[in-house]
């Protein structure tokens, strides 16, 4: 069975390249979250935080979490403004007009064209060229400068990032850049209003651990997305932690100027001894089960929601048959959907525990949402 997409108003979202976003999934997501009579949100693994525009567009008061610097400057910006979209315009213009500097990015990561060619002389690749580098250098210095509140703050830094996203030289993540320079990296480094919006919500942008914040947090539904690791026995989740792919964006919140190390010239505090989540761990515990699926279950029992909407990936380290075990033991299924991004259908509402089969072939993407018991 396959059902074609229901007729629902998907809000309109903004956010940067992210190899773990879940922009496609957002109408499946909305869609699920409309089956029960949820008010409050907790988007727990935000990320760009789409999921978190697309709810408060839609009149959820939203939790927004995450872990990383960025995603709290993006959830920031999107969630709590409170000023209309051409308000901000004077300070962007002002930002834009900053003469370029020679600076710490600069230093590390910006590059000549050299007839196309990325590799520097000193061997390396970068993510971007040098004239932007320079204007990012020139803009984030005046960014730290003006002194602004906590909104406003993060409106530039978010403007920032998504003009540098337009500019860059890599495949969406900075553990490795492009050998070759990438077209849009020639363009100039130009900022632009984000795409803010006034919504009625009561909303919240958390930068917790995720066991440390739903103890503490009390929704009527939760959204998780957490990172994936490998379902390789031989091989780690990756050769780079999750938090290490979006380093930069990193410095370019905290402009913190870190020590680096590497050829991509990552955060050294984003080693994969000190940036690696649970979520992507491979190994199994002491009792044979595996130590990413163990933390699905620990969440799911913390959590203070009535329904639980789970994402998840049959790349990802957890088996189907222990995550279906875990759901089950604590509350009823009401929903799975598998998803088919070629076809851009949903394919079919499993009501059974027909999934386990379907998630043996690769590439599955799954939404559980679950009645906690």
């Amino acid at each position: 069975m396959v059902e074609t997409l229901p007729c629902l108003e998907i809000p309109s979202t903004e956010g940067i390249k992210y190899a773990g976003s879940k922009l496609k999934l957002i109408p499946q997501i909305l869609e699920l979250a409309k089956k029960v009579d949820a008010k409050t949100i907790l988007d727990g693994f935000a990320g760009t935080t789409r999921v978190s525009q697309a709810f408060a567009k839609l009149g959820y008061s939203v939790v927004c979490n995450d872990i990383a610097h960025w995603s709290e400057a993006l959830g920031t910006c999107y969630l709590l403004n409170t000023k209309q979209h051409s308000e901000h315009q004077p300070l962007i213009d002002h930002l834009n007009s900053v003469p370029p500097i020679d600076g710490w990015f600069t230093e590390h990561y910006g590059g000549h064209a050299n007839d196309g060619c990325a590799v520097q002389v000193d061997g390396l690749k970068k993510p971007w060229q040098l004239h932007n580098t320079r204007k990012l250098d020139g803009i984030r210095q005046e960014i730290e400068h003006l002194n602004l509140d906590k909104v406003d703050r993060a409106v530039t830094l978010t403007s920032l990032m998504l003009a540098l996203d337009r500019v860059d030289s890599t495949l969406g993540h900075f553990s490795a850049y492009l050998k070759d320079w990438s077209p849009r990296s020639y363009k100039e480094l130009v900022l632009e209003v984000p795409k803010v919006f006034r919504s009625e919500g009561n909303h919240q942008v958390c930068r917790s651990d995720i066991f440390d914040l739903v103890p503490n947090v009390s929704v009527d539904l939760a959204y998780f997305d957490p990172p994936y690791g490998s379902n390789n026995e031989k091989m780690p989740p990756s050769r780079v932690r999750y938090a290490a792919y979006y380093h930069l964006w990193k410095s370019v919140i905290l402009y913190d100027k870190p020590e680096l190390f590497g050829k991509a010239k990552r955060r050294k505090d984003t080693s994969d001894k000190l940036s690696a989540s649970v979520f992507e761990e491979f190994r199994r515990n002491t009792h044979g089960r595996f130590m990413a699926v163990e933390a699905i279950k620990k969440l799911i029992k913390m959590t203070q929601a009535r329904w639980i909407l789970l994402s998840y990936s049959s790349g990802g380290r957890a088996t189907a048959e222990e995550l279906n075990d875990v759901m089950h033991s604590n509350g009823k299924l009401l929903a799975v959907v598998e998803m088919n991004y070629k076809r851009n259908v949903m394919a079919g509402m499993k009501w059974t525990d027909e999934w386990v089969d379907a998630a043996q072939k690769p590439n599955r993407e799954f939404l559980f949402l679950l009645e906690k018991n």
